[in-house]
């Protein structure tokens, strides 16, 4: 997993300072992709991270974009929440309150020290809607660019997603802290060094990168976990053993072509699909025609078989497609049941995610919203399952983030019901961070990017 010595000579020519201050973008990204193949994007990934979380590996400004920007690119093709990497960017765009300004010490050795507002800029760009324009400039001219009036990106469904997948893994997988640590010891250890703080040997820079990423067992794949106590299995018991029974029939199953008799019309196309819909999740390719046909005719929405009872099965096999389907539907005299019936639902993260872009993308009534948090919330206080309850608490509480960062909801509205959530859930990380930004809304300042954190 670790990079040869060749490997990491190729990517520190692709992140010199002559190449980050004179190519394009597009030009780095064309170099990257000539010296490492797909299979390779991992390890490479892993040590953009270590030389970012180390300044004085990096220390030039467009050497650490350059380096952000690696970590898009050799996934680009994916969807951004897919991006191993993701966190990172979550962690630029909003990151945590500074620990040195609240007087509690100094940061973390491993966080990533933060971007400049022209550099969060870029990296919300790149990752929201990029453009070819973008990746033809420099990284000298992304660093000067005037970015006071532009808005930034909204990581609120990036971060709901992470927390949906970082939440299927198992706590021990998420506790380890990075071994290498930074020595803040600067003292001159030559001759030649007296005189010239601040100054990086450009050998003994090279020789503590190749050091730390290359070799058998290099520092970067190594990381600090508390032990895992394995306890001693109980002796074997034979008695009450299920046995094994082997079936003498085979399973039959009838094979049936749907499409047999079916008229060859796009009305006809858009109901099989829709069937397929309500039962497991569209390829993206059936996903785009379905959704391409809904645009060029939007009144087939009431032909392709959609009621109220069957909304929950489109919501959870395909949120995307539900949501298309119920904006389409906002003028049906039906819109206010298939609303019962999404607030009523078993919640989920697809039913987040549908409820959330709906709320941005339309006027929603408040009693609708409200209900749903409602229900949102007694549902976590009911679950028994104490693993799943944390999962859920975590997904409301970044959802309820969103909606009050985009101003959807009313905080005085549901102040005194949330409050108490965050409250009985103090113990999640998240929860308290959520009961802070309601304080802060509470005193009548503005949350600070990093405040709900």
């Amino acid at each position: 997993m670790a990079l040869s010595l060749k490997e990491l000579a190729s990517l520190l020519s692709v992140l010199s300072e002559d190449a980050t201050q004179t190519q394009t973008f597009e030009a780095l990204a064309t170099t990257l992709h000539h010296y490492f193949s797909k299979q390779d994007h991992f390890k490479v990934g892993t040590a953009l991270v270590l030389l970012l979380q180390n300044c004085d590996l990096l220390p030039d400004p467009t050497q650490k974009l350059a380096a952000i920007f690696l970590l898009y690119e050799m996934y680009r093709a994916e969807p951004i929440a897919a991006n191993p990497f993701a966190s990172v960017f979550v962690h630029l765009l909003n990151p945590p309150i500074d620990r040195c300004d609240t007087g509690q010490g100094m940061d973390h050795h491993w966080v990533i020290p933060k971007i400049s507002s022209s550099e969060r800029y870029f990296l919300s760009q790149v990752i929201s809607s990029p453009t070819k324009e973008l990746f033809k400039k420099i990284p000298t001219q992304v660093l000067k660019m005037d970015v006071g009036n532009m808005q930034s990106f909204d990581v609120s469904g990036l971060q709901l997603a992470l927390a949906e997948r970082q939440s299927e893994m198992p706590a021990h997988s998420k506790t380890g802290l990075p071994c290498v640590v930074p020595d803040p010891d600067n003292k001159p250890i030559s001759f030649d060094q007296f005189g010239k703080l601040g100054v990086i040997n450009p050998d003994v820079q090279r020789q503590t990168i190749e050091a730390l990423l290359t070799g058998p067992s290099p520092p970067v794949e190594k990381c600090t976990k508390p032990e895992f106590i394995r306890l001693a299995p109980p002796l074997h018991v034979a008695e009450d053993e299920l046995v094994w029974m082997n079936p003498i029939e085979p399973d039959h199953h009838v094979s049936w072509d749907a499409t047999m008799c079916v008229t060859n019309s796009a009305g006809a196309e858009v109901r099989r699909l829709m069937v397929r819909a309500f039962k497991s999740p569209l390829v993206l390719h059936d996903q785009q025609r379905l959704l391409g046909e809904l645009e060029k005719d939007p009144k087939l929405v009431y032909h392709i078989g959609l009621t109220p009872a069957k909304l929950p099965d489109l919501v959870e096999n395909n949120p995307l497609v539900a949501i298309e389907v119920l904006l389409k539907l906002m003028q049906s005299n039906q819109i206010t049941e298939y609303f019962s019936v999404l607030v009523n639902m078993e919640m989920s993260l697809h039913s987040m995610e549908v409820v959330n872009r709906l709320t941005t993308a339309v006027d929603l009534p408040s009693e609708f919203i409200h209900l749903y948090i409602s229900n949102c919330i007694s549902t976590c206080e009911t679950i028994k399952d104490r693993y799943m309850q944390n999962r859920l608490v975590r997904l409301v509480c970044v959802f309820l983030q969103s909606l009050i960062r985009n101003k959807i909801i009313d905080v005085k509205d549901i102040f005194i019901e949330v409050q108490a959530f965050c409250i009985e859930f103090s113990r999640i990380r998240e929860a308290a961070g959520l009961f802070r930004l309601l304080k802060t809304l509470d005193n009548g300042e503005q949350p600070s990017p990093g405040a709900a954190k």
